[in-house]
């Protein structure tokens, strides 16, 4: 498996099981930024080497610093509806967008929104990688428009999504994309050699405690669903990203919200393991 990785010094490939950084010779800064420039993920991950570094000396960043457009899903996993007590009907995903300007990397620091710092909560999740422009994909086609899969932290300050604030309304999106509310990485795994990339084993800690512990193969609308659902919605462009969605085990129902000095660290078996703190 191909597991590729964005740094202050360009875009890189693990080597030696993820010791190993080879830094490849690309004008791109990032991944996304070379996914929409054109080069199809492919191009990127076979590129001439022209440095090694130690992971150790490698500051990574976000694998997309800047994706057009971050598509998230909400209500995605059976028994995520059961704790929250979601009621509705709906057969299509329940999606929304996320600012891309709350987006960060691995070791960054998740900071409270002075506007609501009470109430913030994790969501680990698989995210999708768009490697090409999709309109209209069949399902059957769709994982030909993915470029690889990475994991996200999908941030919430639940009393704006709840309308808790006083004077503001309740907004999902204003929620979700409050700066540094989009944790992501740490590497960007591609598809070739996935047993089923269908059937991820996905795990969350929260300052040690294991939080959420579920398979991809449980979502409602797999991925391959999701991917054609929304290039139907919209045109979706090389770099974006969709959030498919968290499992059980999230903080607000049990009044278990994020305070300063938690790490929340979120593992997918073959993408790593994606670790933040929060100030």
């Amino acid at each position: 498996m191909t597991r590729l990785v964005s740094t202050a010094k360009g875009i890189g490939r693990l080597e030696d099981d993820g010791e190993t950084v080879a830094l490849l010779d690309l004008d791109a800064t990032d991944i996304g930024a070379a996914l929409q420039s054109g080069l199809d993920i492919a191009s990127i991950a076979t590129a001439t080497v022209r440095d090694r570094v130690p992971m150790t000396q490698a500051q990574l960043v976000a694998p997309v610093l800047r994706p057009s457009k971050i598509w998230a899903v909400g209500y995605a996993y059976a028994g995520h509806r059961t704790e929250v007590g979601y009621a509705g009907t709906a057969e299509d995903p329940v999606i929304f967008l996320k600012a891309p300007s709350s987006v960060i990397g691995p070791g960054e620091r998740i900071r409270f929104p002075k506007a609501a710092p009470d109430e913030v909560d994790y969501e680990g999740e698989l995210a999708v990688v768009i490697g090409r422009r999709a309109t209209g994909v069949p399902e059957a086609d769709a994982y030909s428009f993915v470029a690889g899969f990475t994991i996200c932290n999908d941030v919430s300050a639940r009393d704006v999504q709840k309308g808790r604030v006083p004077g503001r309304a309740a907004n999902v999106t204003a929620a979700k994309s409050f700066d540094t509310f989009t944790p992501m990485g740490p590497a960007l795994a591609t598809l070739d050699e996935f047993a089923d990339p269908d059937d991820l084993h996905l795990r969350t800690w929260v300052a040690g405690e294991l939080r959420q512990d579920a398979r991809t193969s449980q979502l409602i609308h797999p991925v391959p669903a999701l991917v054609s659902y929304l290039s139907r919605q919209t045109t979706l462009e090389p770099g974006d990203v969709i959030a498919t969605g968290t499992p059980a085990g999230v903080g607000h129902k049990r009044g278990l919200f994020l305070r300063s000095g938690d790490e929340v660290r979120i593992e997918i078996e073959g993408i790593g393991t994606l670790v933040n703190t929060c100030a």
